[in-house]
């Protein structure tokens, strides 16, 4: 069981009231749309980042500027009137400001640090499961020992492992700009992790994922919407660069990424499909010999 089906359940609805409170404005749509988007943070915390997406109405000049404002505020209280609730509870069992418990310094940790730079020298799965045994037990050493020195509430223990992997990182920042490439192209590679998958199934995600991004890529080229066209490259840019700088793994991209690059590449298949069957149509048939 993965955090992934609900949370993309709840991100695609976000995403469609959104659109529909701002084509056809309506308060409720927008109170649905804040609403669901804190609900997918709650599942996965990386969507706090989308939070400002709330506020694209307000760039909709369609309508005048209070009823654009009067719909992103919507959306931002739907957003708030949910995620407050935890928020509260954290800050009275805590007594920290925690939107969520999101242990994002954990993460920082796991996507910058030694372990992190070592991960990306494993070739064989032999080496695979011995780096991973070796981490584990490393971080529940740093762990229990950030409990016994009294930094062991959420906020704290998160501080304390992004200062560790500071210092892991500052004596080496050439090595912290390759180990961002290295993420970054984790997250945009075609194919999945070979030291997980077999060989067939690695080359069948390659060839499916590739024509994706082909037919996206023509769908973006004609979209009809610029400006729904710029909010989704956005979208697609702000969880790739959330991701890259906090922790990559495969399937964190697939929620995030996959929704946006079918519903251009479906749009870009058609309207090639369309332009070949005009083509067809207006040449002339062969002649006779």
């Amino acid at each position: 069981m993965q955090s992934e089906p609900l949370f993309l359940a709840l991100l695609l609805g976000a995403g469609v009231l959104l659109l529909i409170a701002t084509d056809r404005p309506s308060t409720t749509l927008a109170l649905g749309a804040g609403g669901l988007l804190a609900l997918a943070a709650l599942t996965r915390s990386s969507a706090l980042a989308l939070a400002p997406f709330l506020c694209a109405p307000l760039f909709d000049g369609r309508y005048p500027r209070r009823a654009r404002a009067h719909i992103a505020g919507a959306a931002l209280v739907g957003f708030l009137f949910l995620l407050a609730p935890w928020t509260l509870r954290n800050a009275l069992v805590f007594g920290e400001f925690l939107p969520v418990n999101d242990a994002a310094g954990n993460a920082f940790y796991q996507g910058n640090s030694d372990w992190t730079v070592r991960f990306y020298r494993v070739r064989t799965r032999e080496q695979y499961l011995a780096w991973m045994k070796a981490f584990d037990e490393d971080m529940q050493r740093r762990t229990l020992e950030l409990d016994r020195t009294g930094r062991g509430s959420p906020a704290g223990r998160s501080r304390a492992f992004a200062r560790q992997a500071f210092e892991e990182r500052r004596s080496d920042p050439a090595g912290w700009a390759k180990l961002f490439l290295q993420k970054a192209w984790d997250w945009l590679r075609p194919y999945p992790n070979p030291l997980f998958w077999p060989p067939a199934a690695v080359l069948a995600a390659a060839a499916y994922n590739l024509l994706l991004y082909g037919l996206a890529a023509a769908g973006f080229a004609v979209a009809r919407r610029p400006r729904v066209r710029a909010f989704a490259l956005a979208f697609l840019a702000v969880t790739f660069l959330s991701h890259v700088v906090l922790i990559v793994v495969w399937r964190y991209r697939i929620p995030y990424w996959d929704p946006v690059l079918l519903l251009y590449g479906v749009f870009g298949a058609g309207t090639l499909l369309e332009a070949w069957k005009r083509r067809s149509r207006e040449s002339p048939p062969p002649a006779i010999a």
